[in-house]
């Protein structure tokens, strides 16, 4: 095989032992190589460029920014490049705001043993992809005639904030791991509460329990 016919796949998380497991089920096939890797969205950004991957395997939860907005500014400097977004989170929560953003794909890490060979090939090959059991949900969708429940209302850093209040984070805590300032997190859970006709933080988790928004 030619290096030409290779799918050179680039891998950004921030956890090594998830990364060497990711080169470790591609190194079973001919057609893929791992062309580089970064633990943070600002080198996985940096150093994607460079790569001249065809497919980039994105952490949705990386340390320093939201998985979701590295995935915007990638599809921003290169629309054509396929993104597969990669997650501890179940697909309902967060796939379709993937897909909206411009992901070419979703995976589980718990699927990816069995699944990443394939999206790979397949998103590669200019298709989606998606698990047989969000597909099947997608479709049951289509057509219903219904109000969107009032977290799908929210932006992607609105949301990412509900989830770790509802997951019991403080304000401090959330502008830590996210990189923001106290005022910026304040801003946002605000923001979110009126968008939601929530009053407090208690009420805003016992919506997230309720509409399984987190485990």
């Amino acid at each position: 095989m030619t290096d030409k016919a290779l799918i050179k796949v680039f891998i950004a998380d921030d956890h090594a032992i998830v990364r060497e497991g990711l080169k470790q089920i591609l190194a079973d096939t001919r057609d893929i190589v791992v062309a580089g890797e970064a633990e943070n969205g600002v080198d996985a950004v940096k150093l994607f460029r460079r790569s001249g991957c065809h497919v980039v395997l994105l952490d949705i939860s990386l340390p320093d920014k939201s998985g979701i907005d590295v995935l915007k500014q990638i599809k921003k400097e290169k629309p054509e490049l396929a993104v597969l977004m990669l997650s501890m989170h179940r697909e309902d929560q967060y796939a379709i705001r993937s897909l909206k953003a411009g992901a070419a794909g979703y995976l589980t890490k718990q699927s990816a043993p069995k699944e990443l060979v394939t999206a790979i090939r397949q998103v590669a090959g200019g298709l989606k992809y998606v698990s047989p059991a969000l597909a099947q949900e997608l479709a049951n969708h289509l057509g219903e005639d219904h109000e969107a429940p009032a977290h799908e209302t929210l932006s992607d850093r609105e949301y990412q904030t509900l989830t770790m209040i509802a997951s019991g984070k403080t304000v401090g805590t959330i502008a830590k791991e996210l990189s923001l300032s106290v005022k910026t997190v304040s801003e946002y859970r605000s923001r979110l509460l009126a968008k939601m006709k929530l009053k407090n933080s208690a009420e805003l988790t016992h919506y997230a329990i309720k509409n399984g928004l987190i485990e």
